[in-house]
């Protein structure tokens, strides 16, 4: 039976990330890889792990409120992590709102001050 583990080049180049990155979420402990030696190899475990972790990186989620996320499921079960992850995520919701809303902002301003550059160039 083929070895179904990636190894740590293999995760770095399946997830499209460097090898800093991996070797840092092993150090604050999101991923705990499986060693042989000096050679790390990332089960589907650490695969799904990193899945969540990289999907939370894209949604804004500090790693620290990640890692914590990923114990509530090792400590309480599903259903705990399931409602940890609605109120992040309603938390999370309300914090990009006001990331768009200032940035709408910043757009209109930037726009009405190239309109009155432009309009004085004539």
């Amino acid at each position: 039976m083929p070895d179904s583990r990636l190894s740590f080049k293999e995760m770095c180049t399946r997830f499209d990330v460097t090898p800093r990155t991996l070797r840092y979420y092993e150090y604050i402990e999101l991923l705990t890889p499986e060693r042989e030696g000096r050679a790390r190899f990332y089960g589907a475990r650490e695969l799904a792990r990193m899945t969540l972790i990289l999907r939370g990186r894209r949604f804004g989620f500090a790693l620290e409120d990640i890692r914590q996320w990923l114990l509530i499921y090792e400590k309480e079960g599903t259903t705990a992590q399931m409602q940890a992850w609605v109120t992040m995520a309603d938390r999370q919701m309300a914090e990009l709102a006001e990331q768009r809303r200032q940035l709408d902002e910043t757009m209109a301003e930037l726009q009405r001050l190239r309109d009155e550059t432009a309009a004085t160039l004539g």
